[in-house]
């Protein structure tokens, strides 16, 4: 059996594949054709263990870690291993570094919601946050749309300024980043709302990658009062402080509005609340094994 290393998993994986997986295991999760328990989660030594498992036509599991300390280390915040396994035998196949496959397929997801459901001449991209999730997002979603000016706030504000550097965009403070911006991405470590709905053009579109506990918010209730877009609708009404605290209904998966079982009119201001499935980084790794197998056989 195989490990790949990160290394072999950045140059195995091609973005505008990885779009299109994600959107393909989004739509067959909504339709059933994925079994997906809840993560399982140990919150102790300072940080979170948690195991994600998922069984479809990939069988795999995927093991990580968050520990917020490790920020003033040099040790990542998340880190992580996949496993795959042959669904027809159990059969292990391969094991890989799960750090780099986390970063992209939340980022591609959160494309595959933006082409859903922002507008389509979408110019103004907001980041909130200056971190890992900031970069891959900043790399993927103009997979989707040709933004024309894209901004970065983070609450240590030379962080900011030094990632808009890093990245030839624009630094600016909270509200006038969020304010005339069509697409906002909030990718945080915070347990408060920072955005705040006020603040959103309508129609806008928002993609919220952080807050991934039941106790932690993002996200204030006017911005939840919109129309709101899942992952899961088990994983947010059991992990997301967003939906709980706010005590919304969330309108759709996004399977279901890729599916055209529920759909979005195209003047609403919407919020796709991502925490990141199983079956997500199953069918990544899935990818990373089969553009393995292929260059080994030519």
């Amino acid at each position: 059996m195989h490990y790949f290393e990160e290394t072999e998993v950045r140059q195995l994986l091609r973005l505008p594949d990885l779009i299109a997986a994600m959107r393909e295991v989004m739509m067959e999760f909504s339709a059933g054709k994925w079994h997906q328990p809840l993560r399982g989660i140990l919150a102790q030594h300072g940080g979170f263990f948690g195991v994600m498992p998922a069984s479809g036509e990939s069988m795999g599991i995927k093991v990580v870690t968050y520990y917020p300390g490790n920020a003033r280390t040099a040790l990542p915040t998340h880190m992580a291993v996949v496993a795959l396994f042959d669904p027809r035998t159990g059969e292990p196949l391969a094991l890989m570094d799960g750090r780099y496959i986390t970063e992209m397929r939340t980022a591609a997801v959160s494309a595959v919601a933006t082409d859903a459901l922002a507008p389509r001449d979408a110019k103004v991209l907001t980041l909130l946050g200056a971190g890992v999730q900031a970069r891959s997002h900043l790399e993927v979603l103009p997979h989707v749309r040709e933004f024309e000016e894209v901004r970065v706030w983070n609450r240590t504000w030379e962080r900011a300024e030094r990632f808009a550097q890093e990245h030839g965009i624009k630094a600016i403070p909270l509200e006038p980043a969020v304010r005339d911006a069509d697409v906002v991405v909030t990718a945080t470590s915070s347990h408060e709302p920072v955005l705040k709905g006020e603040w959103l053009k309508k129609g806008a579109h928002v993609n919220a990658v952080g807050a991934a506990r039941p106790d932690w918010r993002e996200l204030d209730d006017a911005v939840m009062a919109n129309v709101v877009v899942v992952d899961s609708y088990q994983g947010a009404r059991s992990e997301s402080g967003d939906v709980i605290l706010s005590g919304i209904t969330p309108y759709a998966e996004l399977g279901e509005i890729l599916n055209g079982t529920k759909s979005v009119p195209a003047t609403k201001t919407t919020v796709f609340k991502s925490l990141g499935m199983a079956v997500q980084d199953v069918a990544t790794a899935q990818m990373v094994y089969e553009a393995a197998n292929y260059q080994g056989s030519k």
